[in-house]
């Protein structure tokens, strides 16, 4: 038996085209928003995945605290870490791991945060965290610029590098 995918995505500095693109070209059913505040407008982001056919869910309480995403961007990653394992242990956050784990079985489903590098964000914790409860096959993917554009002029033969990074 095979293990379900699970995909990680950050859209920084992305446009919401080639965002969207990337997700079609991967396959993803479902995006798990795992953000506390977005970049991309929640509103455009929810009508934007429909309108593709892809399932919004958003699990705030598996949004980093305010205390860990400064932490974050001092650069003092330890403190980051520390802060967010303590948040995961909070009843919000064990609710919706529970949700997300569900949302995700059997399904390609992607969690969504911001942070373009997922070791630097906390979606890497909790992707760990499914990955662990529910056996998912984890990959992390980065938006392909460009591909937005591709998508919109139909048998554009430009090639594109694979999106797909293959997390050990």
């Amino acid at each position: 038996m095979s293990q379900t995918e699970l995909l990680t995505i950050g859209y920084e500095g992305s446009s919401f085209a080639e965002f969207l693109a990337t997700l079609k070209r991967a396959r993803v059913d479902v995006v798990i928003d795992i953000q506390t505040s977005h970049g991309f407008s929640k509103t455009a982001l929810s009508s934007g995945l429909a309108d593709s056919h892809i399932e919004y869910i958003h699990l705030r309480g598996l949004g980093d605290p305010k205390p860990g995403r400064v932490a974050a961007r001092q650069g003092r990653h330890d403190d980051f870490r520390k802060i967010f394992n303590a948040h995961l242990l909070s009843p919000s956050a064990q609710r919706d791991i529970h949700r997300g784990v569900e949302a995700a079985a059997g399904r390609k489903a992607c969690l969504l945060c911001f942070e373009r590098d997922h070791l630097q964000c906390h979606r890497q914790i909790v992707a760990d965290e499914f990955t662990r409860r529910g056996g998912f096959r984890l990959k992390h993917i980065v938006v392909s610029e460009g591909l937005g554009l591709q998508t919109r002029l139909r048998g554009s033969r430009r090639h594109h590098e694979s999106f797909v990074c293959n997390v050990g």
